[in-house]
């Protein structure tokens, strides 16, 4: 019997209770479809990751107030401690180290207020920074201008906005260039528009006002110290401005060689790695927890096959008596259980694929179709058919003929 004659008799076996076939071949399915759709999650999850990055500047360095201890134990974004780093160390690194390692550098601070204008309030994160961030984090201005220099010095209300926040401000379209929206207490006269740049690790990158440092910190939030800096390294260079940058803000802060630094300074590729290999792991255990259903579709698979041999012992006699080799009924039974195995890793497929095109289309959750993931899950669904329908073949193959015959 050639493997043709097999795969038709193992076809027109399993359409003979086709809803008992379906149902057994559901673990394998589910196994399947969850393992692709998790690995597909994951993966584009570390794809959209290293885009924002891209996106932002691999070369941007974030220098935060406290030692690196502290920060493990906080996070990567904490201000721990004593606040010591000032807005004058961004002119100093930039008046030091411009030569060697570093293009620009900007103090930074952070806050969230309701953003006003006419009838339409958006809560928003509002940034201070100077009038260098743009360069710095990756930004274009889409339309108008970047504040200058003058108004980072003299505290002025102006500000530039992201595209998220224009739509929840002006949904009518008016032109937002020029208009002045209300920020806590303050008037703020927008000057550009910032060009939309899509969700990223710390959510919608586009969902930001950027203002002056100098208002933000005195007039916003009433305070005298930054949040952090930011610099940008020469490409090919961040490590050497990490050191450079610890070396100069330690000597400022006269610092002794011993004691740790109070500041910490961290790299966007730093975060990459960082990110990906949680992504990673997070990914290995929800398609190892998807994995159980293939086990558990096996398990299935096995237990109808065991259930087919004994329906058909007197069918398995018949054909022992005409001649039909020992090898030629294990086949013929372990052909059934890996054609039951692989179609049901194929629907699963298919059904991933849907799954997938659907997370793309109708959310924001980034997910691709991993071309060795698939063949992973098919290869997989293979080999459980045949382990799970070995045993069974081995049965229906050992069978004695008189027996099989007698059977009722």
């Amino acid at each position: 019997m050639d493997i043709r004659e097999l795969f038709r008799l193992a076809l027109a076996s399993l359409t003979r209770n086709l809803s008992r076939a379906i149902l057994t071949m559901l673990g394998i399915i589910i196994g399947v479809g969850s393992v692709i759709v998790m690995i597909g999650i994951g993966t584009g999850s570390k794809e959209a990751t290293l885009a924002v990055i891209q996106n932002m500047g691999s070369n941007t360095l974030i220098i935060f107030n406290g030692g690196s201890s502290a920060n493990s134990r906080m996070g990567p974004m904490a201000a721990g401690g004593v606040e010591v780093l000032r807005e004058e160390d961004a002119a100093l690194i930039e008046q030091e180290l411009c030569a060697t390692s570093v293009v620009a550098a900007t103090p930074q601070v952070r806050t969230s207020q309701a953003a006003v204008f006419q009838s339409f309030n958006y809560l928003t994160s509002i940034q201070g920074a100077g009038e260098g961030f743009a360069r710095i984090q990756g930004w274009t201005v889409r339309d108008g201008r970047v504040f200058t220099k003058g108004e980072v010095k003299s505290q002025a209300k102006v500000c530039v906005v992201g595209t998220t926040v224009v739509k929840n401000l002006f949904p009518g379209g008016e032109d937002p260039i020029g208009q002045v929206i209300r920020i806590g207490k303050l008037p703020f006269e927008i000057v550009g528009l910032l060009e939309s740049k899509g969700a990223g690790m710390m959510g919608d990158q586009d969902d930001v006002i950027v203002a002056p440092y100098s208002t933000v910190m005195h007039k916003l939030m009433g305070r005298d110290r930054i949040s952090n800096l930011l610099v940008s390294a020469q490409e090919g260079r961040a490590q050497l401005a990490e050191n450079e940058i610890r070396a100069l803000l330690r000597q400022r802060l006269r610092v002794a060689e011993k004691d740790e630094s109070p500041f910490t300074i961290r790299k966007q590729d730093d975060l990459v790695k960082m990110m990906s290999q949680q992504a990673d792991v997070l990914t290995l255990f929800l398609a190892l927890a998807a994995a159980i259903s293939l086990v558990v579709g096996g398990i299935g698979i096995s237990n109808i096959m065991l259930v087919s041999v004994t329906e058909r012992t007197r069918e398995i006699g018949v054909r022992r008596a005409i001649g039909a080799l020992r090898r030629t009924i294990l086949l013929q039974f372990l052909t059934e259980a890996v054609v039951m195995s692989i179609l049901g890793g194929a629907i699963g497929i298919a059904l991933a694929g849907a799954t997938l095109w659907i997370l793309r289309s109708a959310t924001t959750t980034p997910a691709v179709m991993e071309t060795w993931a698939v063949a992973l899950g098919l290869g997989f669904s293979g080999t459980v058919g045949v382990l799970a329908g070995f045993l069974p073949a081995l049965k229906a193959s050992r069978l004695d003929v008189i027996d099989a015959l007698r059977y009722e």
